[in-house]
């Protein structure tokens, strides 16, 4: 089994895979200030819930945009399977060409993205990952990873909206019953998720007439569900796409 972490800036997405399967996934909180012996009770835990034998992990690997957590979940792995992880980065085989001006620049994150999609599709991809920041990255037919956009995400711009005005309420993230609402309420949250979905809808059609192309769009990240429902633009939602992409990563760099 292959033990698969994502450290995002809001959430620590694990997978489990099992010949060329995912078997078992969890998603905590991100807390900085946590210690490896305080993950490792978490994982435990969540481990020994669902039944995984760490015996019969075999290796692991770690995508993260949070640097002070990449050692912490490092020597956290290291205790687990009795060697150092792979971290997605520079010297990692990933099977696609990274055309950024600096290569270095681009998060692991999207890296994993990347791979997944196009080991997945074998194809010109765009993927739109709803994490803290929403991300739209373009991987053409060649294998290469063009290049992208970063906007701030949902959550974000709800959070900016509450602290930056004096009356508008704090609300929940969730899908308006219509595009016009009949309340504060209903008008932020219809401003929040039709405004994303609009947003979206603009900028897959802007990549594909710069880019030429007729690309798949794939969705991925925590609110991919409620943004890209009922988009025409949208192919594919795949809430494990990043995973994925690490799982394809281990495989080429296993040895």
């Amino acid at each position: 089994m292959i033990l698969t972490i994502d450290i995002g800036n809001t959430n620590i997405v694990l997978g489990i895979f099992r010949e060329q399967e995912l078997v078992k996934r969890w998603r905590v909180a991100t807390e900085e200030n946590k210690t490896a012996d305080e993950y490792r009770v978490i994982l435990t835990n969540l481990f020994e819930m669902d039944g995984v034998e760490l015996s019969l992990i075999k290796g692991g690997i770690i995508s993260s945009v949070v640097p002070p957590l990449t050692h912490v979940f490092t020597e956290l792995v290291k205790g687990y399977i009795e060697k150092r992880p792979l971290i997605v980065g520079p010297g990692l085989k990933t099977g696609i060409s990274i055309l950024y001006d600096n290569p270095r620049e681009v998060g692991a994150d999207r890296i994993a993205n990347a791979v997944g999609a196009y080991q997945k599709f074998r194809s010109a991809c765009i993927v739109v990952d709803f994490g803290t920041a929403t991300t739209f990255d373009y991987i053409s037919e060649k294998a290469e990873y063009v290049g992208g956009l970063i906007v701030p995400g949902v959550e974000i711009s709800a959070e900016a909206l509450f602290a930056h005005t004096a009356k508008l309420p704090k609300v929940e993230i969730a899908d308006p019953s219509a595009v016009v609402g009949r309340n504060t309420l209903e008008s932020i949250q219809s401003g929040l998720i039709n405004g994303y979905k609009a947003l979206v809808e603009g900028i897959v059609q802007r990549i594909k007439e710069e880019q030429n192309s007729r690309a798949r769009v794939i969705a991925t990240g925590g609110l991919a569900p409620l943004i890209t429902r009922d988009l025409q633009c949208i192919d594919v939602i795949d809430e494990n796409l990043t995973l994925w992409g690490l799982y394809f990563i281990y495989q080429m760099n296993r040895r």
